[in-house]
């Protein structure tokens, strides 16, 4: 079947990250967060730093609806591309570079709408993640010590900034499981549950070798 990619978007707190990086020891590919910053600067040019400071974050501009048309004819030296907001730039480059993994190996992808730049790649499982609110505040406090308080804050202001971002860069809704192959319940099923069942889909949908 050749290369194959699981995309995973997630809730803050959910697990998502865990469940990425289990599925890479289990399946012997890589699993791609923030390092996918660092690989899209590295082919756009842009400064690595650059990523980190607009990373998932949701923008307002209208501009980036009037360029799209152009630059996917002209990529990077289209005067609409160059004359962008950065947020606009940051996204193209990750969208292509999410593009370019795909079809360079298989691996696993966390966020950043991979699911949506990977929408007419067949051998894609795309899956979200989310939890019960008890769950996430609970491993937000395992995880960083936070107060639940805290925990409960953060998980509010994530989410509703991913929310933003899929949103506005996609045509489809965050979270909405109609967005997606696969909806799971990290609450009901635990890390490694959902783990499996990713693991199943992938053998119904003969991709990979389990």
């Amino acid at each position: 079947m050749g290369n194959y990619v699981i995309t995973i978007g997630r809730e803050y707190g959910s697990g998502g990250m865990d469940i990425g990086r289990m599925l890479s020891e289990r399946l012997g590919i890589k699993c791609y967060d923030k390092e996918l910053l660092q690989l899209a600067a590295k082919e756009s040019g842009l400064c690595e730093e650059i990523f980190h400071n607009h990373d998932e974050k949701p923008t307002n501009s209208f501009l980036y609806s009037l360029v799209m048309d152009t630059y996917s004819v002209s990529g990077y030296t289209a005067s609409s591309y160059l004359d962008m907001p950065l947020n606009h730039k940051v996204f193209l480059a990750q969208f292509d570079s999410i593009k370019n993994l795909a079809e360079k190996e298989s691996c696993i992808i966390v966020g950043r709408c991979a699911d949506y730049a990977l929408s007419e790649y067949k051998n894609c499982l795309s899956v979200f993640v989310h939890a019960s609110e008890e769950f996430r505040m609970k491993h937000l406090a395992d995880t960083y010590g936070w107060t639940p308080e805290k925990a409960r804050d953060m998980m509010h202001k994530t989410d509703k900034k991913r929310a933003s971002y899929y949103n506005y860069y996609s045509s489809k809704k965050w979270g909405d499981s109609r967005s997606y192959h696969l909806s799971l319940d990290s609450s009901q099923f635990g890390i490694e549950g959902c783990v499996d069942l990713i693991l199943k889909c992938l053998e119904l949908r003969k991709l990979g070798s389990l």
